[in-house]
């Protein structure tokens, strides 16, 4: 079993930064692959980011079209964490973010939430404009 927990969640302004941390528990997440997912209210959840396995030693980080450019996936294996740089926020990134973890998916599945087994219970995130 893993557990995840977010945490940096806040209200920020319009252009604002934010980081977002997802700790890991239970057993090492480094050969997992890892997302960030986004709920806004009465909409389905989202697909942000995900840092899979390409190969053996390298992993490749993927971005949602509506934050490439702006957002940065990383993880550090040494702290079990998955963290989320946010830039030059806008009023549309309000939503409840997710960190997800699953020993399984691939670069085929990435966007799916529904392909990871494992997920943080969220922190909100509200831009003002």
């Amino acid at each position: 079993q893993v557990q995840l927990v977010e945490s940096g969640g806040g209200l920020v302004q319009t252009g604002d930064s934010l980081r977002l941390s997802c700790a890991a528990s239970g057993r090492s997440v480094s050969n997992y692959a890892m997302g960030w997912f986004r709920q806004a209210p009465g909409k389905e959840r989202e697909f942000v980011a995900a840092h899979i396995w390409h190969d053996a030693r390298t992993y490749y980080a993927y971005y949602a079209d509506s934050v490439r450019g702006r957002f940065t996936i990383s993880r550090d294996n040494a702290k079990n964490t998955l963290y989320l740089q946010m830039n030059s926020l806008k009023s549309d990134d309000t939503a409840v973010y997710y960190c997800a973890a699953d020993s399984r998916v691939t670069e085929l599945a990435y966007s799916s939430p529904h392909k990871y087994q494992y997920w943080g219970q969220g922190t909100q995130v509200t831009v003002s404009s």
